[in-house]
């Protein structure tokens, strides 16, 4: 919306929230000092991200990576088995905006509001409970 210029350590510049899905090692925890105050960090270009998680995490309040041996893991796999499940069981082969929330917020709702922490913002992708939610969540929601 500011329609900012400029590199990426330009841009970051009091930024709230980075979103890494392209290439390692770009930034630094000096690039993260930048950001704006409880900053959020999701480095996820693997199986190197953007920015080492333990270098991200001395600056941001809240680091997610693609990295299994990190907390905050962003993983397909938290959403796509169940979510080709829920279009099997409701035999539908369109992908709606509706359905792609509605598995979001099962995802989120994993994660009881007591369990949420800087270190605990999405399920594991252990967690045998997602699968079946963000399936019944994409069988119920509205067609496109």
């Amino acid at each position: 919306p500011e329609k900012r210029t400029g590199t990426l350590r330009d841009v970051l510049v009091g930024a709230d929230v980075f979103i890494g899905v392209s290439a390692p090692n770009l930034l630094t925890g000096g690039d993260i000092a930048t950001m704006a105050p409880d900053a959020v960090v999701f480095a996820l270009a693997n199986p190197t991200p953007e920015i080492d998680p333990a270098e991200a995490q001395q600056h941001a309040a809240v680091v997610a990576t693609g990295r299994s041996d990190y907390p905050n893991q962003i993983n397909n796999v938290i959403a796509f088995p169940g979510f080709f499940r829920g279009l099997l069981d409701a035999g539908r082969s369109d992908i709606s905006d509706a359905m792609l929330t509605a598995a979001a917020q099962a995802i989120a709702d994993q994660v009881a509001p007591e369990q949420l922490n800087a270190s605990y913002i999405v399920p594991s992708v252990f967690d045998p409970d997602v699968a079946g939610a963000v399936a019944e969540a994409v069988r119920n929601a509205p067609a496109a």
